[in-house]
């Protein structure tokens, strides 16, 4: 299989994560972030968590969730407005490409985004502000290097002493677990997988969980409160990035000649067909 090739622009012809690149789908990804810096807090996170992680939604398959999402189009993403199925399978295919023994690793890559389920009416149909874009910790002070950090003024947090001040709520080397980051479709799948006992590496997990959060993975913020077990994922994470970000393109993958070897992944990771959601 050839090796997986980064495109010299995304669907829109572009460079990748432009996000002051005037243009219809900037302009909505910017009215995005303008909501989701405002209204995403640390009690709103919290709140959600106790809303979201009763898993009483729904029970399904993997497969199933794929084709759940296949209806949305992420409003934060300024690289590609297809179905998510598209994205997902672009994801797997290209990591497969590079990464032919690493089988846990091609599902991770198509699994990486089923948390946006929570914007489907099953699941309360979350906006989407509270579900995709991407994600950063609460608690502590905003990073600069976040997307669109300047609406951060709009939000209470920034204005609540005990977030403002070092560190914030958290200590040095905490590790990243123990930090609360804004709301979304990462932390709810990652919650998914763990309370349903997949069997899926600590790698897979720690992708998905923090996927989004690019104020790590890119700009190396926030790496102060890692311990010793986010320093052994992170190269995972990175390697990751590589393949969620530049996979993104107008390119089609035929999703029915893919189906098969998936489904065969999914038997093997998740025993458990009835996953509770």
């Amino acid at each position: 299989m050839q090796a997986f090739e980064k495109p010299g622009a995304n669907a829109f012809g572009h460079e990748f994560r432009e996000y002051n690149k005037e243009s219809e789908r900037s302009s909505g990804v910017e009215s995005f972030y303008k909501i989701n810096h405002t209204n995403q807090t640390y009690d709103f996170a919290m709140e959600m968590r106790k809303k979201h992680l009763v898993l009483d939604k729904a029970v399904m398959g993997i497969w199933e969730c794929c084709e759940l999402l296949n209806e949305y189009v992420d409003e934060s993403d300024p690289d590609l407005d297809e179905p998510q199925i598209e994205h997902l399978l672009q994801t797997a295919e290209a990591i497969r490409k590079d990464h032919p023994n690493e089988d846990w690793f091609h599902l991770t890559g198509l699994i990486h985004d089923l948390g946006k389920v929570l914007l489907h009416p099953k699941f309360g149909e979350e906006p989407q502000w509270a579900v995709v874009g991407d994600t950063f910790p609460l608690g502590c002070p905003f990073s600069k290097s976040i997307v669109h950090s300047e609406f951060f003024d709009r939000n209470p947090d920034s204005r609540d002493p005990r977030f403002n001040t070092g560190n914030g709520v958290y200590e040095l080397g905490c590790g990243l677990d123990k930090i609360v980051m804004s709301w979304g479709h990462d932390e709810y799948l990652y919650q998914v997988l763990k309370r349903n006992d997949c069997n899926l590496p600590p790698q897979a997990l720690f992708i998905i969980r923090y996927h989004s959060f690019y104020a790590l993975h890119r700009a190396g913020d926030y790496k102060q409160f890692m311990d010793d077990f986010d320093r052994e994922m992170y190269p995972w994470l990175e390697e990751f990035n590589k393949y969620d970000l530049y996979s993104k393109s107008k390119v089609r993958v035929d999703v029915e000649a893919a189906k098969p070897y998936y489904l065969s992944l999914i038997d093997k990771y998740f025993p458990n067909k009835a996953i509770k959601w």
